[in-house]
């Protein structure tokens, strides 16, 4: 499973190292996501789910 927020949808974002020399590799930027358990459709369950949406308040933990 890839590492997406379940609330957000925030995934990977890809993009290039860049060298002094300009020289140019590709990259990943990663998630910042947690893996908690809240509740869907009145049930726990254990989801991904980024460190902006727990701060903001979107989704409260069980």
């Amino acid at each position: 499973m890839a590492r997406k927020c379940y609330i957000t949808g925030k995934a990977p974002k890809t993009g290039n190292h860049v060298s002094h020399a300009n020289n140019k590799n590709k990259r990943t930027w990663g998630v910042n996501v947690q893996k908690v358990r809240i509740l869907v459709d009145g049930k726990p369950k254990r989801v991904y789910v980024s460190t902006r949406a727990l701060k903001s308040g979107k989704v409260t933990r069980v």
